[in-house]
Formats: C-alpha cells, sequence, structure tokens
C-alpha cells in the first residue's frame, strides 16, 4: 500500500523544501495509507510574483509564497481565488511589544483583509489577507513571520497488555476480576486535554470507576473545525475589512458566544474518523468488565477533554490547532488540565524558533501543561530504507515530550522490544536564518524516548456506519471474537499517534503522585528511567523504552511543592529537590519479573546529555517552564492573564524575553556529550550513538 510518490525528497537535509503537499497518513496494520494528498504547487514567474527571497529570515514561508506566485489557485483549503483577486488564510507571528497587536490589526483590516482571531499561545492572528498587499504586511517591523493556515493531521490477565508492558501494573492493585482499581495511582483528579479527531464519549470505557452512564469522565467536548475561525468568532467566512477578535475577553458576551459555537457535546458522531477515540483509550480508557481483550489505558481515572482539531477525514488545519492550544491553555487552571496530547503534525520547514505550532506549545508550558506530541511515522523512505530528520510541527519544539514507536512483538517481556521502522527518527532540521544571512539547521535531539505503538488495542468509535471511517476502510482493524455492544467495541492501532497517548497517560500518574512536577522535569524523569533498547540510538528511540514504574517512583521521592516555590521565587539552582526522609530509588525496575535497567540520561539544551544524580537532588534551572534552552538560545515565556475573572487564571498571553541570570545546571550534573562524540552515521557516534552504549 505504499506510494513512492508519498515519500519523495528522502532527507530533510538542508532544511529548507520547496512547497510540497502535506500528507496525512496514519500507520496500520496493513502498511501506510495517504489520508489526503494536496499535489504540489507549480512556481513558474508571472507578472509581480513575490521573490521568496525579498525578506531574509523566512518572513514569508515557502509554501505561502509558492501558492501566491502559482498561475492558478491552488486546491486548497487556505486559499480562494475572487476575480482577480486571490486570498489567502495565513498565521501571523508578530513582533511587537504590544501586546494587542493594535497597530498591526487595524492596518490589515485597511489593507482589505481581516483578522478573525488573536491567539493566547502565541503571539499572532489568525487572518485573511489578498494577495497584493502580502508584501505590505509582511514588510511591517511589528511582523516577524506570515505561515498559511496549514493542514495539520494524525500522526496511529487483569491487567490490559499495555499496562503489563509499560510497567503500570506494578503501581496498581486490582480487586477480582473487573479490573477496578482499589488503590495505586490512577491519574485521579489530572485533566487530559486530546486534541484530536474527537471522542467517541459513550464508549464504555470513559466511563468512571461507577460505570453509571452519567458518570462520564470526558468532561468537555468542543470542536475547532465545527465552523471556521471566522464563523466561531460570530462572522461569516471569508468577510473582509473586520475585526472580530476586538473586545474578547472572559467572561465578555464575545468569549461567551465563542464558547457557545465550539461546543460539540451534542454531536452524535464526535468521532466520524475514529483516531481520537483509540487516542484518548490508551491515555485513560478503562477496563470494562466481562469483555475481552483487556483495553484498559494508563491513566483509567483521569478526566479528559475533547478539543477537536480534526475532521471526519483526519485533516485539519493549524489554525484550529492554535486555537484548540489556546482553549486549553485557558481552562487549564479551571480544570485542572495538566496534560496536552497532540497525536498530529504539520508539515513545516520552519525551526522552532518561528513555527507557529512551537510557539503555542512553548506558551503552552509556560503555563504548566506537559505537552506530548507524536514524533511522527516517516521513518522510512519509499524504498523501506530508514530515514533521519523527518520530525514534524511542533515536535520538532524543545518544550515537548516527542515520543517515537516501539513494537512490543506481543510479548509483555521488554528485551525483545525494537524500535518500528516507521517511527520517525531526528535530528530536527528546521531551518532558522542567522545574523549573516546563513540558513542553519536546528539539529535538536529527538525523539525524546518511545512508547508501545505497534497494534494496540483500544476503544473503536461507534457513532455511524460503518462505525467510523478508519474502520470503514480498513475492517481489519476491528477486534472481533467477543460478545461486543455498541459501546464496547475495540479496534488496534500502530504509529507514533498511540504511543504518545501512553506517555500521556503515565504523565497523569506522575502527577497524581507528585502535582507539583514542572513539565521539564517530568520529561527529565521520563528519560531517566526510560529503558535503552539495544541496538537502537539517539536519534532511534531518545532515551529509551517508557518505564511507567521507574518514573512513578523517581516522581514519589521528590519534594510536591516544587511547581509552588518556582511560582514564589523561593527555589533555586542547587536547593535540595528530595522529598524529607527520601531518597533516590535504586535505577532498575523489576517489570514481568524482568530486571529494567534505566538509562540514566536526559537530554537538555537541544543537544546536550545530561547524566548523575545530582539531576534529581538539586533543583535545575531548566526545570523552569518558563526557559527554553536550546545551545546559547534561552528565552522566558512569561504568562500574561486576563485582569477579568480569578487571578492568575486566564492566560491572555505569554511575553518573550532573553534572561540575563541564573545557572541552568548545576555543578554536579554530569556532561555526558563528550562520551558520544562526534556525529557519525557509518561510526554509531555522536546523535547516532546507542543509547544503550552510554
Amino acid at each position: 500500500m505504499m506510494d513512492p510518490a508519498l515519500h519523495t525528497g528522502g532527507l530533510r537535509a538542508a532544511g529548507v523544501r520547496r512547497w510540497v503537499a502535506l500528507i496525512a497518513k496514519v500507520l496500520l496494520p496493513g502498511g501506510l495509507f495517504a489520508i489526503s494528498l494536496f499535489g504540489a504547487l507549480a512556481n513558474p514567474a508571472q507578472a509581480q510574483a513575490i521573490d521568496p527571497n525579498t525578506f531574509p529570515g523566512t518572513k514569508l514561508s515557502a509554501d505561502l509564497v509558492a501558492a501566491l506566485n502559482a498561475p492558478k489557485a491552488p486546491s486548497v483549503k487556505w486559499v480562494k481565488q475572487a476575480g482577480s483577486e486571490r486570498y489567502v488564510k495565513t498565521i501571523i507571528v508578530a513582533a511587537s511589544s504590544d501586546p494587542q497587536l493594535t497597530a498591526l490589526r487595524s492596518s490589515i483590516v485597511a489593507a482589505g483583509g481581516s483578522v478573525y482571531y488573536q491567539y493566547q499561545s502565541v503571539a499572532g492572528l489568525s487572518t485573511l489577507l489578498p494577495r497584493s498587499q502580502v508584501l505590505n504586511i509582511a514588510a511591517r517591523p511589528d511582523v516577524e513571520s506570515i505561515s498559511p493556515n496549514r493542514p495539520a493531521t494524525k500522526t496511529g490477565s487483569f491487567m490490559s497488555f499495555l499496562e503489563s508492558t509499560t510497567g503500570a501494573g506494578g503501581i496498581r492493585a486490582y480487586s477480582g476480576n473487573s479490573g477496578n482499581l482499589h488503590s495505586g495511582y490512577d491519574g485521579s483528579g489530572v485533566g487530559i486535554a486530546i486534541l484530536d479527531s474527537g471522542i467517541y464519549y459513550k464508549h464504555g470505557t470513559f466511563l468512571d470507576s461507577s460505570r453509571r452512564n452519567n458518570q462520564n469522565r470526558v468532561a468537555k467536548v468542543v470542536s475547532m473545525n465545527k465552523s471556521t475561525d471566522a464563523q466561531a468568532m460570530g462572522v461569516p467566512d471569508w468577510s473582509i475589512g473586520i475585526d472580530a477578535s476586538a473586545g474578547y475577553y472572559p467572561g465578555g458576551a464575545k468569549q461567551i458566544k465563542y464558547e457557545t459555537n465550539i461546543n460539540n457535546a451534542s454531536n452524535a458522531d464526535p468521532d466520524a474518523y475514529g483516531h481520537g477515540t483509540q487516542v484518548a483509550s490508551v491515555a485513560a480508557g478503562r477496563s470494562m468488565k466481562g469483555y475481552a481483550p483487556d483495553s484498559a489505558g494508563l491513566a483509567p481515572n483521569a478526566k479528559l477533554y475533547d478539543v477537536r482539531v480534526l475532521d471526519d477525514t483526519g485533516v485539519g488545519q493549524i489554525g484550529d490547532v492554535l486555537a484548540g492550544i489556546d482553549w486549553v491553555i485557558y481552562h487549564s487552571k479551571e480544570y485542572n488540565i495538566r496534560v496536552l496530547n497532540l497525536s498530529l503534525a504539520a508539515d513545516s520547514s520552519e525551526s522552532y524558533r518561528t513555527d507557529p505550532l512551537c510557539r503555542a506549545v512553548r506558551a503552552a508550558a509556560a503555563a504548566g501543561l506537559t505537552v506530548v506530541v507524536a514524533a511522527g511515522n516517516y521513518g522510512k523512505n519509499a524504498a523501506g530504507v530508514e530515514q533521519f530528520g523527518a520530525i514534524g510541527a511542533p515536535g520538532n519544539d524543545p518544550s515537548v515530550i516527542t515520543v517515537g514507536s516501539a513494537n512490543s512483538r506481543n510479548t509483555v517481556l521488554r528485551a525483545d522490544d525494537v524500535i518500528n521502522l516507521f517511527s520517525s527518527r531526528g535530528p530536527t532540521r528546521g531551518a532558522w536564518t542567522d545574523a549573516a544571512g546563513t540558513a542553519r539547521a536546528d539539529n535538536l535531539l529527538k525523539p525524546d524516548l518511545v512508547a508501545p505503538g505497534n497494534r494496540v488495542v483500544g476503544a473503536l468509535a461507534n457513532g455511524g456506519s460503518p462505525p467510523n471511517l478508519l474502520v470503514g476502510r480498513h475492517p481489519g482493524l476491528e477486534i472481533g471474537g467477543y460478545r461486543t455492544s455498541s459501546t464496547t467495541r475495540l479496534m488496534e492501532l500502530s504509529g507514533t499517534s498511540i504511543a504518545a497517548p501512553a506517555v500521556s497517560g503515565t504523565v497523569a500518574l506522575m502527577l497524581q503522585a507528585n502535582p507539583g512536577l514542572t513539565p521539564p522535569l517530568i520529561k527529565a524523569i521520563l528519560q531517566y528511567s526510560a529503558q535503552p533498547l539495544a541496538g537502537a540510538g539517539l536519534v532511534q528511540q531518545g532515551a529509551g523504552l517508557l518505564n511507567v514504574d521507574g518514573a512513578v517512583r523517581l516522581a514519589q521521592v521528590l519534594r510536591t511543592d516544587i511547581a509552588t516555590a518556582l511560582a514564589a521565587g523561593t527555589i533555586n539552582a542547587g536547593d535540595n529537590l528530595l522529598a524529607a526522609g527520601q531518597s533516590l530509588p535504586s535505577p532498575v525496575s523489576l517489570i514481568n519479573g524482568e530486571a529494567v535497567n534505566w538509562s540514566r540520561v536526559v537530554f537538555a539544551g537541544g543537544s546536550h546529555l545530561l547524566s548523575g544524580e545530582a539531576l534529581f537532588r538539586q533543583y535545575q534551572g531548566f526545570y523552569d517552564p518558563k526557559l527554553v534552552w536550546v545551545r546559547d538560545w534561552v528565552r522566558r515565556y512569561t504568562p500574561v492573564y486576563w485582569p477579568s475573572g480569578p487571578a492568575n487564571t486566564y492566560m491572555q498571553y505569554a511575553v518573550e524575553s532573553t534572561p540575563t541570570n541564573g545557572p541552568l545546571v548545576t555543578p554536579g550534573v554530569t556532561l555526558a556529550d563528550v562520551l558520544s562524540g562526534t556525529s557519525s552515521i557509518v561510526g554509531a557516534t555522536g546523535l547516532f550513538m546507542p543509547t544503550s552504549s552510554l
């Protein structure tokens, strides 16, 4: 089922690519198939053609330039031809000291465009621009970059197989054969937001421990693609000359109307595609008494928040994803949403520095959310040969936990696990332009770790006939051979999309054990306790395979006031991190009778390898979620909250600045970079060194 045309280009060696169609793919047991393929856009010269080199530093993205220069309007959702004028829906990232972007918004309207939405997670706007005015808007000093509102897509005993193989069973206790928990960690009190194709909340796996129909753990159901961003803000789509974002604030008429317009709770078929439901069940599905196989997820009592950003075919736009991230940030403190799962990616040649999705997830992390992202399913080319450098956005951002896929080979033993060939490899290849005009590739260490992502069993969305599009196209995905009902059917999927929610569920367990953990500290714990798989390198598996037992045990011994002390400014680099009377656990886990050694490796600063017990004995400066550190590039993102509503509750925007003091790493931490040596694929050194060799 592989189409060679879908994999042309090989490595993103230069980091800057011509416009090619974004391909939406999910890896299934039968192989790769394309959900949506937009043809490549021609880029011939035409009257008043826009030169992509007009603005060094990539103010205009390459795909936007190609679409504007094409002789005919390309068949993509973000372009429309109206007579002699061509309009484009774009994401404008601003460079302005005015958080309201007042002058920029006014100039867009005056130029015959529209502002549909002002984002809180990124200093930017969702806009409509006429082609004739794009260069004028781009020339403004308060504009940093303009990108199209591109598509974004999905990427796939008493204990369930997933619980057994990850070590989650060791932190639970079960009563009888029902799978009900009576002690241990199950994610109680922690909210997980799933940005995906929706959640079929009627499925029995999403009930709480009482299993009553009115006790569903899917607490909120919203859809960012229920209507366009313009319509959600109360104006007709493709409207010209308006600023719909003006007058938006918590509790205001526009905010209330917006929430009403995106409410999707009445949708009888909230996941017609079927991807989001399975993702949600891997993160937080419950075991269902009387049904087999057991499909319990990792945090079976966590609250779920369905934020739909992909349509009935599994495709969306980055503007919808940004709006979804906004919604999660806005409500995170109100609903105690602590984890944000993004089993999706957008094709982007931009650096993490400028990519809109990357900027948004950094703001989410600064707001205290742990963001978990699928690495992507582009680990091999059309010939089936392994390829490197294919991590999509926002998995290429240093602030997120990027998850690759491991194959458990249908055994709960971990010694035989391998990295799936489809799982995207690092390093990241987004590009930025330095002050001398030279293009630089990011080359960040990714993925951060791997988790089970091969033929994982989960809930089947059953709102239509066929039950969902994935099963309609591939009936073999449904698990048969046992008694089912409309709310108990199961299916299996493969892909990094399915590996990511296993990590999201684990994060919920860690936060239940220790609510004071910060997002960077959570990532460090997950990596340090991960198990390096034999024969796989740093850019194939990151620190190694998810170890739930180790992650929770390490989280338990740390102080529970870390986040509050950080907010109060009472914790500094080098301060004690252990809880009173606690000591660090032995770096080995016993999972199903198998001794699992921890990696004891942590990625930091984009390409640094850190190790040593000092990482968790002492507070490290880079554990501050407001800081983003890549080599000599360090930025601070400070949330600013709306003055209306409860204090420090609803984030309005995040201010980016350059910090001037404070160590990022304490002297007691071991810098392991020297152990890996110079990067060489042939020599298996540097970025390509086997993780276990460290």
